[in-house]
């Protein structure tokens, strides 16, 4: 099965905003961003049933905001900082700095 990730050109703000304007997957976000690590799915703490997981890991991949990929059955996951970073300068830094406060 091969996942939909938009290159760089197709990341639009109000889908990235869209992605960012939840709590868990703010948290998801943030968690990626201080680890560039990628991660699995589980391997996040947000209380949630699998099937919410899965819908928010969508949400961010569809978006632009992270990349999955297949790893066996697991999907690792990693934030496209590079990609955010070039389309809309700053926008990461300044979403993650006012969720901390």
């Amino acid at each position: 099965m091969t996942l939909h990730h938009p290159n760089r050109a197709e990341l639009e703000i109000a889908g990235v905003l869209h992605a960012l304007s939840d709590p868990h997957r703010l948290r998801i976000v943030r968690e990626l961003s201080a680890d560039a690590t990628p991660r699995a799915c589980g391997a996040f703490d947000v209380d949630v049933t699998k099937s919410t997981c899965t819908h928010h890991f969508r949400v961010l991949r569809e978006a632009g905001v992270i990349e999955q990929r297949a790893l066996g059955t697991a999907r690792l996951n990693s934030l496209r900082r590079e990609d955010l970073d070039a389309r809309f300068p700053g926008l990461l830094d300044a979403v993650l700095a006012s969720a901390a406060v």
